[in-house]
């Protein structure tokens, strides 16, 4: 008979008792998403590995701290939000350049971070004009604030609810709302023309 595969709150709590293989497990499930999400707020993928790699090492060294009420992947993503806010404040990066070492990655790494736009069904040209505007959805949100990144990668790419977002960022949900409305507007403004060809 097959075991059942443990939950993430199930393994977090043998983790936090010692167990290293319960974490190590945790660390497969998340190493992907957590990486994207930093990739996507610092656009540089040597700080990106080791935000990363720094999240992990403080969600290890807390897991004690770890309470089950709450869905493993927020408070995983509450670590690697903090860590990474703080990287971004003591760089003074407000605004992401699309130049320069942000775009040194290999088609591996942009394909396992990219916005996933386009369908299987697609005729080639319109897959291919989804890639592009994939791209410029990709450097739109890398060009805002990174509060509004937050909420939008967040709600977008990882498809939290807006509590659940209020939770990992510990901000009002009134905030979230505020801050996904304006960056809606602001990608709005900034994709406009892709969106509507005639405007």
């Amino acid at each position: 008979m097959e075991s059942a595969v443990p939950d993430d709150r199930t393994l977090a709590l043998q983790a936090a008792r010692g167990r290293e293989k319960a974490f190590r497990e945790l660390l497969n499930r998340y190493e992907r998403p957590v990486f994207s999400l930093i990739y996507r707020m610092v656009r540089d993928r040597s700080v990106a590995e080791d935000l990363a790699q720094e999240a992990f090492i403080r969600a290890f060294n807390a897991i004690g701290s770890y309470n089950p009420g709450y869905k493993f992947s927020s408070w995983m993503f509450k670590i690697a939000h903090n860590l990474t806010i703080d990287h971004l404040r003591k760089r003074r990066l407000d605004t992401i350049s699309i130049h320069g070492s942000a775009n040194a990655v290999t088609p591996d790494e942009q394909a396992r971070t990219s916005l996933v736009l386009e369908s299987s069904e697609e005729r080639p040209d319109a897959y291919v004009e989804n890639l592009e505007l994939g791209s410029q959805i990709e450097t739109a949100i890398g060009r805002l604030r990174p509060e509004y990144r937050a909420v939008t990668l967040l709600r977008h790419v990882e498809g939290y609810s807006y509590q659940e977002i209020a939770d990992i960022l510990e901000i009002p949900l009134g905030t979230v709302k505020t801050y996904i409305h304006r960056a809606r507007l602001e990608l709005k403004a900034a994709l406009g023309p892709l969106l509507d060809p005639s405007g």
